[in-house]
């Protein structure tokens, strides 16, 4: 079942964003819009973009073509931004940390493990997200899914984040594409439903049989449809980390 928000629905947590790092974000946008270059956005922006939840990490992330990178870093530097590196040294392989004012804007165009790189596809794909008086577009939740699923450090975890996607787009998502996406890698996509299976078991019976096989997914028994959500919710951690059982009117905390 495809969803059907509209942009300014799905953007509507954009109103939580403050004022002055707006400002920021807005002025790197308008840096870029001029070059015509497509970006979309990631990160805390585009994981809310599906979750109707933000979580203020105090950056803000534009996925381009690796061809495209050089001239959207150039057009940050002209309009006051400076490289990260110099207060904290990062991998300048996939990532360019612009930062003006505290507030970053992150540049990327392909992931860490360098298991892909940005392509065509992201923008064919991409979902329109209205944020304040801009019409952005995020990331597809698939490209989404696919390069969080390999952030699995001591120090970091996004599958938290990844179930919260779930949660909220399992049933829309194209498993044809995040499969062959994949590849070899697709068992570990498979231990992520798995889990998304235990914790929500009403929302994984949604998905497609064909989808549930190839997850090997079983069909869950009367005993685990009927028990409350928020029981195995706070078996993983007691916080505030579940994005259902958040209010709209804050930002996230974890």
């Amino acid at each position: 079942m495809k969803n059907t928000k509209t942009p300014q629905e799905r953007g509507d947590w954009g109103k939580l964003v403050p004022e002055n790092e707006w400002a920021v974000y807005k002025d790197a946008i308008g840096a870029v819009r001029p070059l015509k270059i497509p970006f979309v956005l990631g990160g805390a922006f585009g994981l809310a973009t599906y979750t109707g939840k933000w979580r203020n990490t105090k950056d803000m992330d534009f996925f381009v073509k690796p061809s495209d990178k050089d001239r959207v870093v150039e057009a940050l530097l002209k309009i006051g931004f400076e490289d990260y590196y110099p207060r904290l040294a990062y991998d300048r392989g996939w990532i360019y940390r612009a930062v003006r004012d505290d507030v970053l804007v992150d540049v990327i165009w392909g992931t860490p493990n360098r298991v892909t790189e940005v392509d065509d596809e992201w923008f064919q794909h991409q979902t329109p997200v209205q944020l304040k008086d801009e019409l952005l577009a995020a990331l597809p939740a698939e490209e989404l899914l696919y390069i969080k699923l390999f952030v699995m450090q001591r120090d970091r975890c996004d599958w938290p984040d990844l179930l919260n996607l779930l949660y909220a787009e399992a049933e829309n998502l194209d498993w044809d594409r995040v499969i062959r996406r994949l590849g070899p890698d697709l068992q570990l996509l498979q231990g992520l439903m798995q889990v998304f299976a235990w914790l929500a078991p009403t929302k994984v019976m949604a998905l497609s049989k064909e989808a549930r096989d190839t997850f090997s997914i079983p069909k869950p028994s009367k005993s685990e449809l009927d028990l409350a959500q928020e029981t195995r919710v706070r078996l993983l951690d007691s916080r505030g980390w579940f994005c259902d059982f958040q209010p709209d009117d804050r930002p996230m905390k974890l």
